[in-house]
């Protein structure tokens, strides 16, 4: 059955109608799903990561029914928000890295650029990279936003590899150091700025830019470089 918002393509006369009814049928329910998917943006960055299928629809202006058949359940809309937030955060840290000098420099402006546009909207960021298991909207499928968030960590892994590939050149223990440290990175720089975005506003809580530069201190440095004049020689 064909959503109720949509024209029949199957409606037609003519040789060549059936072709035009059913790219048009294509090119609207597309766009439908375009608008769904940025009302249902707008919705979580208003009423929170916790908000209902249900919540999302009201907000949009439709019914949870129409949700469903666009999504088929909260973790199918999870994932479609995640493409599109996490693919313009991929573009956001590549424009960064891009205008960086040195290896360095690459990632105090990937590592801000992802917090800033988590910062933009905590929920929104929740919302597609959070685990939906548990949730009796999210359905038997894969964990919300599972595929984009893959998808995202592998990319910025991989553009954090060729700089510091660049920068170390080749020798032995290298290709060691390339082929594990970018995914460690990885997943100091979510699970740190993940802990930073939920924490409460104190006078100790770094804002986005200190935060940024320590984060990347740990990822060049480590946390106690002063340790490594103390340690016996190999």
């Amino acid at each position: 059955m064909l959503p109720a918002d949509l024209p029949d393509p199957g409606a037609h006369t003519g040789p060549g109608a059936h072709d035009g009814r059913a790219t048009r049928w294509q090119s609207h329910r597309e766009e439908r799903r375009r608008e769904l998917i940025k009302s249902a943006r707008k919705a979580v960055h208003a009423l929170g990561s916790d908000a209902s299928m249900e919540d999302i629809a009201a907000a949009s202006g439709t019914s949870k029914s129409v949700f469903y058949r666009y999504f088929g359940d909260k973790a199918g809309l999870q994932q479609a928000v995640g493409e599109v937030v996490l693919s313009q955060m991929q573009r956001r840290i590549q424009e960064a890295a891009e205008g960086a000098q040195t290896p360095r420099e690459g990632l105090l402006a990937m590592v801000s650029a992802y917090l800033q546009m988590a910062e933009t909207s905590p929920h929104v960021y929740t919302f597609v990279t959070r685990h939906a298991y548990g949730d009796p909207e999210a359905g038997t499928g894969a964990n919300a936003g599972a595929g984009a968030l893959g998808h995202f960590f592998t990319a910025i892994s991989d553009m954090i590899a060729r700089p510091m590939r660049g920068y170390l050149g080749a020798g032995p223990g290298r290709e060691t150091v390339i082929g594990y440290w970018p995914n460690a990175a990885i997943g100091l720089v979510r699970n740190a700025g993940e802990q930073w975005l939920a924490s409460p506003a104190s006078p100790t809580k770094p804002d986005q830019a200190g935060m940024a530069r320590q984060i990347t201190d740990w990822l060049c440095l480590g946390i106690a470089p002063e340790l490594r004049a103390t340690e016996p020689a190999p």
